[in-house]
């Protein structure tokens, strides 16, 4: 079993950063993906930014130029860096992994954690 534990939400104004973190906590696993959705109220849970195994990095159209993905290997987390926060940036991030754990591969959230943007 994999825990993941979001931080680093907030109340920001437009133009303002803010930086989530995960950290993902466990036994004998290893991170084949690992990143961040979020969901808005009355929409869908959406990608927004995700890293692979190997280095491949991907963003949401949306967010690319503003957002930064990053991750600390000897810590198992992963950071998101959100410059330039739009009101439209508010949601609930959650941090989603694909851990590899005994010859298998397991999906699992985060709890969330809000990101409020005010105009």
């Amino acid at each position: 079993h994999v825990q993941l534990v979001e931080s680093g939400g907030g109340l920001v104004q437009a133009g303002g950063s803010l930086r989530l973190s995960c950290a993902a906590s466990g036994s004998s696993f290893s991170i084949n993906a690992i990143g961040w959705y979020r969901h808005a109220p009355g929409k869908q849970r959406d990608l927004v930014a995700t890293m692979i195994s190997g280095g491949s990095i991907n963003y949401a159209d949306s967010v690319k130029g503003r957002f930064t993905i990053s991750g600390d290997d000897a810590k198992n987390t992963v950071y998101l860096q959100m410059d330039s926060l739009k009101p439209e940036d508010t949601a609930v991030y959650y941090c989603k992994a694909i851990v590899h754990i005994g010859g298998f591969d397991y999906q699992y959230w985060g709890q969330g954690t809000q990101v409020t943007v005010s105009s």
